[in-house]
Protein backbone atom coordinates (compact mmCIF):
# COMPACT_ATOMS: atom_id res chain seq x y z
CA UNK A 1 0.00 0.00 0.00
CA UNK A 2 1.44 3.38 -1.01
CA UNK A 3 1.87 6.47 1.11
CA UNK A 4 -1.26 8.73 1.21
CA UNK A 5 0.39 11.77 -0.40
CA UNK A 6 -3.05 13.15 -1.31
CA UNK A 7 -3.73 13.70 2.41
CA UNK A 8 -0.78 16.10 2.76
CA UNK A 9 -0.93 19.80 2.12
CA UNK A 10 1.36 21.50 -0.39
CA UNK A 11 3.95 22.57 2.18
CA UNK A 12 4.19 19.08 3.68
CA UNK A 13 4.70 17.57 0.23
CA UNK A 14 7.40 20.13 -0.58
CA UNK A 15 9.23 19.26 2.64
CA UNK A 16 9.00 15.59 1.70
CA UNK A 17 10.48 16.28 -1.74
CA UNK A 18 13.35 18.32 -0.29
CA UNK A 19 14.26 15.48 2.05
CA UNK A 20 14.06 12.97 -0.80
CA UNK A 21 16.46 15.14 -2.76
CA UNK A 22 18.85 15.49 0.19
CA UNK A 23 18.99 11.72 0.40
CA UNK A 24 19.64 11.41 -3.36
CA UNK A 25 21.93 14.41 -3.87
CA UNK A 26 23.33 15.39 -0.49
CA UNK A 27 22.77 17.71 2.45
CA UNK A 28 23.54 20.73 0.27
CA UNK A 29 20.07 20.71 -1.28
CA UNK A 30 18.58 24.15 -0.67
CA UNK A 31 14.87 24.63 -0.05
CA UNK A 32 12.92 27.82 -0.67
CA UNK A 33 10.27 29.64 1.32
CA UNK A 34 6.63 29.37 0.30
CA UNK A 35 5.52 31.69 -2.48
CA UNK A 36 6.47 32.18 -6.11
CA UNK A 37 9.36 29.80 -6.65
CA UNK A 38 10.47 30.89 -10.12
CA UNK A 39 10.30 27.30 -11.25
CA UNK A 40 12.17 25.68 -8.36
CA UNK A 41 11.35 24.21 -4.96
CA UNK A 42 14.84 22.81 -4.29
CA UNK A 43 18.32 23.48 -5.69
CA UNK A 44 21.55 21.53 -5.54
CA UNK A 45 24.90 22.63 -6.98
CA UNK A 46 27.60 19.99 -7.19
CA UNK A 47 27.95 16.25 -7.75
CA UNK A 48 24.97 14.15 -6.64
CA UNK A 49 25.66 11.57 -3.97
CA UNK A 50 23.76 8.77 -5.67
CA UNK A 51 21.50 10.09 -8.44
CA UNK A 52 20.82 8.69 -10.93
CA UNK A 53 23.63 6.34 -9.81
CA UNK A 54 26.85 6.48 -7.83
CA UNK A 55 28.74 5.40 -10.96
CA UNK A 56 27.45 8.26 -13.12
CA UNK A 57 25.95 10.98 -10.90
CA UNK A 58 24.47 14.23 -12.13
CA UNK A 59 26.78 17.21 -11.80
CA UNK A 60 26.35 21.02 -11.70
CA UNK A 61 22.99 22.63 -10.85
CA UNK A 62 19.94 20.40 -10.29
CA UNK A 63 16.54 21.98 -9.80
CA UNK A 64 13.78 19.99 -8.12
CA UNK A 65 10.10 20.78 -8.26
CA UNK A 66 7.14 19.48 -6.26
CA UNK A 67 3.70 19.35 -7.83
CA UNK A 68 1.15 18.16 -5.29
CA UNK A 69 -2.51 17.32 -5.72
CA UNK A 70 -5.19 16.34 -3.23
CA UNK A 71 -6.86 14.30 -5.96
CA UNK A 72 -6.85 10.56 -5.66
CA UNK A 73 -5.77 8.38 -8.57
CA UNK A 74 -4.18 11.30 -10.46
CA UNK A 75 -1.84 10.65 -13.38
CA UNK A 76 0.99 12.48 -15.13
CA UNK A 77 -1.00 11.94 -18.32
CA UNK A 78 -3.99 13.98 -17.08
CA UNK A 79 -4.65 16.78 -19.56
CA UNK A 80 -4.74 19.45 -16.85
CA UNK A 81 -1.25 18.37 -15.82
CA UNK A 82 0.67 17.60 -19.00
CA UNK A 83 -1.70 18.50 -21.81
CA UNK A 84 -0.74 20.96 -24.56
CA UNK A 85 -3.21 23.59 -23.35
CA UNK A 86 -1.77 26.86 -22.07
CA UNK A 87 -3.29 26.34 -18.61
CA UNK A 88 -1.85 22.88 -17.94
CA UNK A 89 0.69 22.59 -15.14
CA UNK A 90 3.47 21.57 -17.52
CA UNK A 91 2.70 24.30 -20.05
CA UNK A 92 2.92 26.95 -17.34
CA UNK A 93 6.14 25.46 -15.97
CA UNK A 94 8.11 25.14 -19.19
CA UNK A 95 8.81 28.89 -19.68
CA UNK A 96 10.26 29.06 -16.14
CA UNK A 97 12.50 26.06 -16.81
CA UNK A 98 13.57 27.52 -20.16
CA UNK A 99 14.57 30.80 -18.47
CA UNK A 100 16.64 29.02 -15.83
CA UNK A 101 18.40 27.04 -18.57
CA UNK A 102 19.09 30.23 -20.53
CA UNK A 103 20.49 31.89 -17.38
CA UNK A 104 22.80 28.89 -16.80
CA UNK A 105 20.96 28.23 -13.53
CA UNK A 106 19.64 24.78 -14.42
CA UNK A 107 21.53 21.80 -15.86
CA UNK A 108 19.43 18.92 -14.50
CA UNK A 109 15.70 18.85 -13.75
CA UNK A 110 13.71 16.49 -11.53
CA UNK A 111 9.94 16.76 -11.16
CA UNK A 112 8.16 15.11 -8.23
CA UNK A 113 4.40 14.67 -8.20
CA UNK A 114 2.00 12.37 -6.37
CA UNK A 115 0.64 11.17 -9.68
CA UNK A 116 0.98 7.80 -11.31
CA UNK A 117 3.51 7.70 -14.12
CA UNK A 118 3.05 5.15 -16.88
CA UNK A 119 5.71 3.71 -19.15
CA UNK A 120 4.10 5.30 -22.20
CA UNK A 121 3.62 8.74 -20.65
CA UNK A 122 7.10 9.16 -19.15
CA UNK A 123 9.07 9.33 -22.44
CA UNK A 124 6.44 11.59 -24.04
CA UNK A 125 6.68 14.16 -21.24
CA UNK A 126 10.47 13.88 -21.09
CA UNK A 127 10.71 14.47 -24.84
CA UNK A 128 8.45 17.52 -24.60
CA UNK A 129 10.49 19.00 -21.77
CA UNK A 130 13.71 18.41 -23.69
CA UNK A 131 12.39 19.91 -26.92
CA UNK A 132 10.87 23.00 -25.29
CA UNK A 133 13.60 23.81 -22.75
CA UNK A 134 16.82 22.78 -24.48
CA UNK A 135 17.77 20.29 -21.75
CA UNK A 136 19.23 16.94 -22.74
CA UNK A 137 16.60 14.28 -22.05
CA UNK A 138 19.16 12.35 -19.95
CA UNK A 139 19.14 15.34 -17.58
CA UNK A 140 15.39 15.17 -16.96
CA UNK A 141 13.74 12.82 -14.47
CA UNK A 142 10.08 12.39 -13.53
CA UNK A 143 9.33 10.99 -10.08
CA UNK A 144 5.78 9.72 -9.63
CA UNK A 145 4.17 7.90 -6.72
CA UNK A 146 5.82 4.63 -7.70
CA UNK A 147 9.33 6.12 -7.46
CA UNK A 148 8.50 8.03 -4.26
CA UNK A 149 7.05 4.92 -2.60
CA UNK A 150 10.20 2.96 -3.44
CA UNK A 151 12.36 5.78 -2.08
CA UNK A 152 10.40 6.04 1.19
CA UNK A 153 10.47 2.27 1.59
CA UNK A 154 14.25 2.24 1.19
CA UNK A 155 14.77 5.32 3.37
CA UNK A 156 11.89 5.57 5.91
CA UNK A 157 13.79 8.20 7.89
CA UNK A 158 12.81 10.72 5.18
CA UNK A 159 9.34 11.05 6.74
CA UNK A 160 10.79 11.95 10.15
CA UNK A 161 13.17 14.47 8.62
CA UNK A 162 10.32 16.03 6.63
CA UNK A 163 8.41 16.52 9.91
CA UNK A 164 5.29 14.88 8.50
CA UNK A 165 2.83 14.63 11.37
CA UNK A 166 -0.81 13.76 10.57
CA UNK A 167 -1.92 15.99 13.43
CA UNK A 168 -0.50 18.99 11.58
CA UNK A 169 -2.17 17.98 8.33
CA UNK A 170 -4.88 19.89 6.51
CA UNK A 171 -8.60 19.60 7.11
CA UNK A 172 -9.50 16.50 5.11
CA UNK A 173 -12.96 15.20 4.38
CA UNK A 174 -14.07 12.23 2.36
CA UNK A 175 -15.61 13.23 -0.95
CA UNK A 176 -17.12 9.84 -1.79
CA UNK A 177 -20.55 10.16 -0.16
CA UNK A 178 -21.00 13.78 -1.21
CA UNK A 179 -20.07 12.96 -4.80
CA UNK A 180 -22.67 10.19 -4.88
CA UNK A 181 -25.32 12.59 -3.55
CA UNK A 182 -24.35 15.32 -5.99
CA UNK A 183 -24.62 12.98 -8.96
CA UNK A 184 -28.03 11.73 -7.82
CA UNK A 185 -29.31 15.26 -7.18
CA UNK A 186 -27.95 16.51 -10.49
CA UNK A 187 -30.00 13.85 -12.29
CA UNK A 188 -33.05 14.55 -10.10
CA UNK A 189 -32.96 18.31 -10.60
CA UNK A 190 -32.85 17.94 -14.36
CA UNK A 191 -36.28 16.32 -14.21
CA UNK A 192 -37.74 18.53 -11.47
CA UNK A 193 -39.99 21.56 -12.07
CA UNK A 194 -38.64 25.09 -11.51
CA UNK A 195 -38.12 25.94 -7.82
CA UNK A 196 -40.80 27.57 -5.74
CA UNK A 197 -39.91 30.21 -3.21
CA UNK A 198 -37.70 28.76 -0.50
CA UNK A 199 -39.79 27.65 2.49
CA UNK A 200 -39.29 28.98 5.99
CA UNK A 201 -36.84 26.78 7.85
CA UNK A 202 -37.26 26.18 11.57
CA UNK A 203 -33.82 27.22 12.68
CA UNK A 204 -31.81 29.93 14.33
CA UNK A 205 -31.73 33.18 12.37
CA UNK A 206 -29.19 33.33 9.57
CA UNK A 207 -27.57 36.44 11.05
CA UNK A 208 -27.20 34.77 14.44
CA UNK A 209 -25.77 31.61 12.90
CA UNK A 210 -23.25 33.70 10.97
CA UNK A 211 -22.27 35.62 14.09
CA UNK A 212 -21.61 32.44 16.05
CA UNK A 213 -19.60 30.90 13.23
CA UNK A 214 -17.66 33.98 12.23
CA UNK A 215 -19.04 34.29 8.71
CA UNK A 216 -18.80 37.86 7.46
CA UNK A 217 -22.01 39.67 6.41
CA UNK A 218 -20.67 40.21 2.89
CA UNK A 219 -19.90 36.53 2.34
CA UNK A 220 -23.17 35.43 3.93
CA UNK A 221 -25.14 37.79 1.67
CA UNK A 222 -23.34 36.49 -1.42
CA UNK A 223 -23.99 32.84 -0.53
CA UNK A 224 -27.64 33.55 0.18
CA UNK A 225 -28.20 35.43 -3.06
CA UNK A 226 -26.54 32.76 -5.17
CA UNK A 227 -27.61 29.50 -3.57
CA UNK A 228 -30.69 29.94 -1.36
CA UNK A 229 -33.10 29.16 -4.17
CA UNK A 230 -31.27 25.85 -4.71
CA UNK A 231 -31.82 24.72 -1.12
CA UNK A 232 -35.53 24.15 -1.71
CA UNK A 233 -34.90 21.83 -4.63
CA UNK A 234 -32.16 19.98 -2.75
CA UNK A 235 -34.39 19.65 0.33
CA UNK A 236 -37.33 18.43 -1.72
CA UNK A 237 -35.12 15.84 -3.43
CA UNK A 238 -33.74 14.52 -0.14
CA UNK A 239 -37.22 14.41 1.43
CA UNK A 240 -38.61 12.24 -1.37
CA UNK A 241 -39.02 8.64 -0.06
CA UNK A 242 -37.72 7.42 -3.41
CA UNK A 243 -34.37 9.02 -2.58
CA UNK A 244 -33.75 7.34 0.77
CA UNK A 245 -30.36 6.02 -0.34
CA UNK A 246 -29.24 9.53 -1.32
CA UNK A 247 -30.47 10.84 2.04
CA UNK A 248 -28.38 8.24 3.86
CA UNK A 249 -25.32 9.28 1.85
CA UNK A 250 -26.05 12.93 2.65
CA UNK A 251 -26.30 12.15 6.37
CA UNK A 252 -23.00 10.28 6.19
CA UNK A 253 -21.33 13.22 4.45
CA UNK A 254 -22.73 15.66 7.02
CA UNK A 255 -21.38 13.58 9.90
CA UNK A 256 -17.96 13.41 8.24
CA UNK A 257 -17.88 17.16 7.54
CA UNK A 258 -19.16 18.31 10.92
CA UNK A 259 -16.72 16.18 12.93
CA UNK A 260 -13.76 17.40 10.88
CA UNK A 261 -14.94 21.02 10.94
CA UNK A 262 -15.33 21.03 14.72
CA UNK A 263 -11.83 19.58 15.12
CA UNK A 264 -10.23 22.13 12.75
CA UNK A 265 -12.43 25.20 13.24
CA UNK A 266 -9.87 27.20 15.22
CA UNK A 267 -7.38 27.02 12.35
CA UNK A 268 -9.59 29.28 10.24
CA UNK A 269 -10.15 32.93 11.11
CA UNK A 270 -13.57 33.01 9.51
CA UNK A 271 -16.13 30.55 8.19
CA UNK A 272 -15.72 32.28 4.82
CA UNK A 273 -12.23 30.81 4.53
CA UNK A 274 -13.34 27.42 5.79
CA UNK A 275 -16.20 27.33 3.26
CA UNK A 276 -13.87 28.19 0.39
CA UNK A 277 -11.25 25.73 1.60
CA UNK A 278 -13.82 22.93 1.69
CA UNK A 279 -15.14 23.50 -1.81
CA UNK A 280 -11.64 23.97 -3.29
CA UNK A 281 -10.49 20.77 -1.59
CA UNK A 282 -13.52 18.84 -2.87
CA UNK A 283 -12.95 20.09 -6.44
CA UNK A 284 -9.33 18.90 -6.30
CA UNK A 285 -10.26 15.62 -4.66
CA UNK A 286 -13.07 14.42 -6.84
CA UNK A 287 -13.70 14.84 -10.54
CA UNK A 288 -17.47 14.42 -10.15
CA UNK A 289 -17.61 17.38 -7.78
CA UNK A 290 -15.30 19.45 -9.98
CA UNK A 291 -17.67 18.92 -12.91
CA UNK A 292 -20.62 20.07 -10.76
CA UNK A 293 -19.08 23.10 -9.07
CA UNK A 294 -22.21 25.20 -8.67
CA UNK A 295 -24.23 22.31 -7.27
CA UNK A 296 -21.38 21.37 -4.91
CA UNK A 297 -21.25 24.93 -3.52
CA UNK A 298 -25.04 24.91 -3.22
CA UNK A 299 -24.90 21.63 -1.31
CA UNK A 300 -22.31 22.92 1.18
CA UNK A 301 -24.47 26.03 1.64
CA UNK A 302 -27.51 23.77 2.14
CA UNK A 303 -25.65 21.96 4.92
CA UNK A 304 -24.81 25.29 6.55
CA UNK A 305 -28.25 26.84 6.00
CA UNK A 306 -29.95 23.84 7.60
CA UNK A 307 -27.51 23.90 10.51
CA UNK A 308 -26.17 20.47 9.62
CA UNK A 309 -22.64 21.88 9.72
CA UNK A 310 -21.21 24.75 11.74
CA UNK A 311 -22.14 25.82 15.23
CA UNK A 312 -25.65 26.87 16.22
CA UNK A 313 -26.73 28.72 19.39
CA UNK A 314 -29.33 26.01 20.11
CA UNK A 315 -26.69 23.31 19.94
CA UNK A 316 -24.56 25.26 22.41
CA UNK A 317 -27.47 25.64 24.78
CA UNK A 318 -28.03 21.89 24.77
Amino acid sequence: MGYPYEDLDDSQFERLVVQCMRMLFGEGVQSFAAGPDGGRDARFDGTAARFPSTADPWTRITIGQAKHTNATNAHFSDSDFSGPGESSVLSEEIPRIRKLVADDELHNYILFSNRRLGGVTAPLITDRLAQETGLDRSRIFLAGVEYMDDTLHAHPDILRRARIDPIDGPLLVSSYELAEVILEIAKGLEASPPPDDAPVVDRVTYDEKNRVNGMTPEFAKLLRSRYLHETHRIGRFLADPANTDALRLYEGAVEEFQLKIVASRREYQSFDRLFNYLVDFLFKRDGALSRNRRLTRAMIFYMYWHCDIGETPDAQAQ
